[in-house]
């Protein structure tokens, strides 16, 4: 099982940037997914996830109404589309698989996970 995350770099505070996570091993139309990120000295933080089915999706309370989190399963992978950034958004973001049961927050529950992109946003 590969997760492979891209899109990440350097933008302004107040702009846009649109993460993927490519997914191979598995199918993620079977799985919940979810996005964290983590900074310097702070533990992994949850951003965002996905139920399976694509119906149902939930956010860390610091990114709702700016990120949104979406799958297509044809190409078995997952996005996240940022906007409205700010300077504190600045992180490593992960890509995570979880069979567990409902949308997951805890990053205990997740079986598998990609390298990370980073995520800088100057001020």
């Amino acid at each position: 099982v590969q997760l492979v995350e891209s899109g990440g770099g350097l933008v302004e505070a107040g702009g846009s940037l649109r993460l993927s996570c490519a997914v191979s091993g598995i199918t993620i139309s079977n799985w919940n997914m979810g996005w964290f990120r983590q900074s310097p000295g702070k533990e992994r933080e949850f951003v965002a996830g996905v139920e399976w089915s694509g119906r149902y999706t939930t956010y860390g309370d610091s990114v709702k109404g700016r990120f949104s989190i979406s799958t297509d399963n044809a190409m078995n992978t997952v996005a996240l589309q940022m906007n409205s950034l700010k300077p504190e958004d600045t992180a490593v973001y992960y890509c995570g698989a979880t069979s567990g049961y409902g949308l997951i927050k805890r990053t205990s529950a997740y079986n598998y996970w990609g390298q990370g992109t980073q995520v800088t946003v100057s001020s």
